[in-house]
């Protein structure tokens, strides 16, 4: 039996306490439950509620890792996450809070010579722009939108962090992270060397 209770920004068909509620009745019922999500749902997602809670009842819980969705759209898009020379250092943040606030320590994000990666920010680009900018980053630092991340309708669009909110607008709608910062510019070149098969290379 598949149970759909995949969520979409702005709107969860089915509530976070209805699917634990799921989990616990089909793994008492005795049957074997796979939870299945995209991405790591240990960063920003809700993996962390939902083992605590199975726990909390005596359910026997096996974790198989997933992929977090800074690596995988990153390497899919070409964009290295730290890269010598341009940035030491990466930071993964949610531009979605419990409370609905937005709140970061910005100067600590806006310092040059790191890589900032947005998770669920779409529908605050623009609002995550003008904090940096505001905090000292340079307008002008890269910045990619890379929308279904690792999947055959990957979507990536770059440009410059002042124009963050209509990158967003033309990356258009689904799954998307934000990255900012100077490694964004490899994308381009990842490109040119994959645009045809006989310069193509393949890293693993």
């Amino acid at each position: 039996e598949r149970i759909d209770v995949g969520k979409v920004p702005g709107r969860h068909a089915v509530p976070q306490d209805q699917i634990n509620a799921l989990l616990l009745r089909h793994a008492r019922a005795g049957a074997r439950v796979v939870r299945l999500k995209g991405g790591d749902p240990f960063v920003f997602g809700r993996g962390g509620e939902e083992l605590a809670f199975l726990r909390q009842h005596g359910v026997a819980v096996v974790v198989v890792p997933g992929v977090t969705a800074a690596s995988g759209c990153a390497a899919a898009a070409g964009i290295p996450l730290t890269l010598r020379g341009e940035a030491q250092a990466l930071h993964i943040v949610t531009a979605q809070a419990e409370n609905g606030d937005t709140a970061l320590d910005w100067p600590a994000l806006a310092g040059d010579g790191r890589t900032l990666c947005v998770y669920m920010g779409a529908a605050v680009a623009g609002r995550v722009a003008g904090r940096l900018i505001e905090a000292g980053r340079d307008p002008a630092t890269p910045a990619a939108v890379i929308v279904d991340g690792t999947l055959p309708t990957q979507r990536l669009v770059t440009g410059r962090l002042q124009d963050l909110a209509e990158l967003v607008s033309e990356a258009g709608s689904g799954p998307a992270l934000i990255m900012i910062g100077e490694t964004v510019r490899r994308a381009a070149t990842w490109r040119e060397a994959t645009a045809s098969p006989e310069r193509a290379v393949a890293a693993q």
